[in-house]
């Protein structure tokens, strides 16, 4: 589904707009992988920062609260948990 939103909003959203969308949905997708590779899992700490400034420019401030800014500490969580589906709570916490 993620994918699928991307491909349907491209050409709907400004270039910027698209490509800061893009890069959040694919530090999640690479945070949720089944394999993880310790050098990429690093990069991804670098970049997310940058991509939440991007959204900070896009989105007004209202739009920001502190839940806006966890995923700057999930990279650092997946070194040191492993990966993310043996310790999601999305399944328990549905209904």
């Amino acid at each position: 589904m993620q994918t699928l939103i991307l491909l349907a909003f491209r050409d709907l959203l400004p270039k910027g707009i698209w490509d800061a969308l893009m890069e959040i949905s694919h530090f999640f997708r690479d945070i949720c992988s089944n394999k993880l590779n310790v050098d990429h899992i690093e990069r991804l700490e670098k970049n997310i920062v940058k991509t939440i400034c991007k959204l900070e420019m896009i989105f007004p401030p209202l739009f920001f609260n502190s839940i806006e800014h966890l995923p700057v500490h999930l990279p650092f969580e997946v070194k040191v948990g492993g990966p993310i589906q043996y310790r999601w709570m999305y399944p328990f916490s549905r209904g």
